[in-house]
Parts: structure tokens; C-alpha cells; sequence
């Protein structure tokens, strides 16, 4: 019978087998049938189910994804000896005999999730590229906000003059 087998530190010697028929859940929460209490993993993270003799797994809208030998899957097959991603938890298919050859592509079922940057290719990016500033994002001159300014006390000294004529009145009593 097939089994999941945690394959990262502080939860080695984790396993669970899978049962035709039935649907296993995983992820953070204790309601999974397979429970990985990691802060990486989502709390309904995936199923994992059995179609004849061959094993699916179908992401559930978690936060760090599904990874089939390093490929992200919404929806994938996943063969003995593969490794399964959730998060920061790597797992193995193991289906009791040795595991197959490891493989760089998986076979996941068309979906569209794109990947994200890499950091490598942001670092050489900022080395290579020569960023052009917009005309409209430079710094303007002071000359207009030195005018209002100029303007303003102009005006607050006549409404203070006008003032103190209407208080004092034409004769300066």
C-alpha cells in the first residue's frame, strides 16, 4: 500500500498510508487525516487520493503550494519515490519497493500558475539595468513655493493693516 513518508527534520518518522477509496487530506490543522503541525504548511493544504494504482495530489488553495519534484501542481500525479513539497516539508512517495530514479520534470496536469521571481535574477538585474527616471518624478525648483510664500505675506500684512483701520478707524485714535 502506498504511504507518505516525511522526509524533513523534527518530523522524520512521520508517515501515512494512503487507502483506495478515500481522500487524505493534509496540512496544519488537526482535522487532516495527515496532520504536519509546521508553520509553513497551510492548514488545508492537499489531498492526496488513489485512482487505481496510481497516486494524485490536488493542491487546496494553500498559501506556499504544492510542489511535485520542485514543479508547483494544482493538480498532479505524483509516482513512488518523488518528492512531494508542502511549504518547507518535503515528503516521499513510497510505495515499499526501492525508490525509482529521481526525475527533473514531474508530470503535472496542465494549470496555469506562474512562478514567481527568482532573488538571483532580481540581483542581476539591479546590476545590469540602468534605471531611467520619468521627467515627471524629478525634483521641481522652489522658485514656485518661494512665490506663494511671498505671496501669502503680502496678503497677511494688508488683511493686518486693513484691521487695525477698521479698529482704530481714519483718524488713528
Amino acid at each position: 500500500m502506498p504511504k507518505l513518508v516525511v522526509l524533513s527534520e523534527g518530523f522524520k518518522n512521520r508517515s501515512c498510508e494512503l487507502k483506495a477509496g478515500e481522500k487524505t487530506t493534509v496540512g496544519r490543522l488537526e482535522d487532516n487525516s495527515f496532520f504536519i503541525p509546521e508553520p509553513s504548511v497551510s492548514g488545508h493544504h492537499c489531498e492526496v487520493y488513489l485512482k487505481g494504482t496510481d497516486v494524485f495530489v490536488k493542491d487546496l488553495n494553500s498559501t506556499n503550494g504544492t510542489y511535485v519534484d520542485d514543479n508547483r501542481v494544482l493538480e498532479g500525479m505524483v509516482k513512488p519515490g518523488q518528492t512531494l513539497r508542502l511549504g518547507q516539508v518535503e515528503l516521499r512517495l513510497d510505495n515499499g519497493a526501492p525508490p525509482a530514479a529521481p526525475k527533473k520534470t514531474a508530470e503535472p496536469m496542465p494549470t496555469n500558475v506562474k512562478t514567481g521571481v527568482r532573488l538571483n535574477d532580481l540581483e542581476q538585474a539591479a546590476h545590469t539595468t540602468k534605471v531611467e527616471v520619468n521627467p515627471a518624478f524629478k525634483k521641481k525648483s522652489d522658485k514656485i513655493n518661494r512665490l506663494f510664500i511671498g505671496i501669502g505675506v503680502a496678503l497677511g500684512v494688508i488683511v493686518v493693516l486693513l484691521l487695525l483701520y477698521a479698529v482704530l478707524g481714519p483718524s488713528g485714535q
